[in-house]
């Protein structure tokens, strides 16, 4: 009964609201769960009229013919192009479903066979490109942090051994990332305001590529899963609460339902597919809202006063640890770099693993899960380190410094809820 009231609810406002663009996003919405017959990736969440899923599964149409219809509603979208003096977030609305469906164009292309470069591929689908480094830049990092790990063998397994001291135990897991979910919660709802019956519930799992997962379900609900092959380590606590939880991926997702789709009836945003440039944008706040939630020595008091404790780990060393991660955080680009040549077939995935492990510090497990990780999204890896720089700076570009916490939260509210792309980003 629930679902009903939504529809019936997006039914009237659609029927108050009736532009061009209405229609256009339906055919938008169907050819995204068309192409999510052929890329079991693609869809990554819809919470819209069931019948239309139906009709996607019922009715499978050709990859040729999806791609047919997309170039159809380019054309459509380009005669519906609003006028200059338009309401700033209609203009964006209209540049999101263009932008979106020229990177579902792409995706068809790419389940053809048709090869792109990493750059080429990122641009196409995330509407950004990121920097290209100097593997000196990196050797540069590491052997600094060889100059502040104890021990003499090599960098990464003095790193390994110092972090090994950090790890969650397994029976302290599900306590810890309560009470991360509850300090990422609490700093959110003080800034945000959110509908009620928002809520998520988290499930540990394994055999992923990935560390954790958000999986919206509409009507203000997320599955959020959280992978166990690997060591979890203290500092993925706030890290993955906030980036799928609060005021991450949960709240994102939350936010578009809530002002897009209920209160507009933009009914494009009741589907979400993954290899987009809305992903940038999703990855991106996701990663910024920890720093957003938990500037650093902000965070720094909460791990001590309560993750480590929950942890059962000695928070003397909270200091320390958190110093070396942020030696590590600039090696952050060594994994696009590890991507873009494999994907560009410079190196193989052996050479990717240990790219990974000399440059990015990554353990042989964690190198391995990583290509996998490459594997299956390929070029996506750039939403989250460039997806954050860029929105770090756009933030900081609209007075939301680390001064003005109100501010910074403030804008950081604006591009959770509105249909703003990465391009958009820039001098926006």
């Amino acid at each position: 009964m629930k679902w009903l009231a939504c529809v019936v609810a997006l039914a009237l406002v659609q029927a108050v609201e009736k532009s061009p663009m209405n229609d256009l996003a339906e055919r938008y919405v169907k050819l995204v769960l068309a192409l999510g017959q052929h890329d079991a990736d693609y869809v990554d969440a819809y919470y819209g009229p069931p019948e239309w899923r139906k009709e996607a599964e019922t009715g499978k149409r050709t990859l040729e013919q999806i791609d047919t219809e997309a170039m159809a509603l380019q054309k459509s979208l380009m005669a519906a192009a609003p006028p200059a003096g338009a309401e700033e977030i209609v203009r964006l609305r209209h540049t999101y479903l263009t932008r979106q469906i020229g990177a579902l164009r792409i995706r068809v292309a790419m389940l053809t066979q048709r090869k792109f470069t990493f750059d080429e591929e990122s641009k196409a689908l995330y509407d950004a490109v990121a920097p290209t480094n100097d593997p000196a830049i990196f050797e540069q990092t590491v052997q600094e942090l060889g100059k502040r790990l104890p021990g003499s063998g090599p960098v990464l397994e003095r790193y390994d051994a110092f972090r090994s001291r950090f790890v969650i135990p397994r029976d302290r897991l599900d306590a810890t990332f309560k009470a991360a979910i509850e300090g990422c919660r609490s700093r959110t709802l003080q800034h945000v305001k959110l509908p009620a019956g928002e809520t998520f519930t988290v499930e540990y799992v394994t055999n992923k590529s990935w560390s954790g997962y958000n999986w919206y379900q509409g009507q203000y609900k997320s599955l959020i899963q959280v992978n166990t092959d690997l060591p979890i380590y203290v500092d993925r606590a706030i890290d993955l609460a906030c980036h799928e939880g609060y005021p991450g991926h949960h709240v994102y997702n939350v936010l578009l339902e809530k002002n897009m789709v209920r209160d507009r009836g933009w009914v494009e945003f009741s589907v979400y597919p993954l290899f987009s440039p809305q992903s940038l944008i999703a990855e991106g706040t996701a990663n910024f809202g920890i720093d957003v939630a938990f500037p650093s020595q902000d965070r720094l008091a909460f791990e001590r006063s309560t993750i480590f404790p929950a942890a059962g780990l000695d928070p003397a060393g909270a200091a320390e640890y958190y110093e070396i991660l942020a030696l590590v955080d600039r090696l952050s680009y060594a994994g696009n770099e590890a991507a873009r040549r494999y994907i560009n077939g410079q190196l193989d995935a052996k050479g990717a693993a240990g790219w990974l492990e000399r440059y990015g510090l990554y353990s042989s497990p964690r190198a391995a899960q990583r290509v996998r990780f490459i594997d299956q999204y390929r070029s996506y890896v750039i939403n989250y380190n460039l997806g954050k720089d860029m929105v770090r700076r756009y933030v900081e570009s609209k007075g939301g410094t680390p001064s003005d916490a109100a501010k910074r939260w403030q804008v950081f509210e604006q591009l959770l809820s509105s249909p703003r792309l990465p391009s958009g980003l820039v001098g926006g």
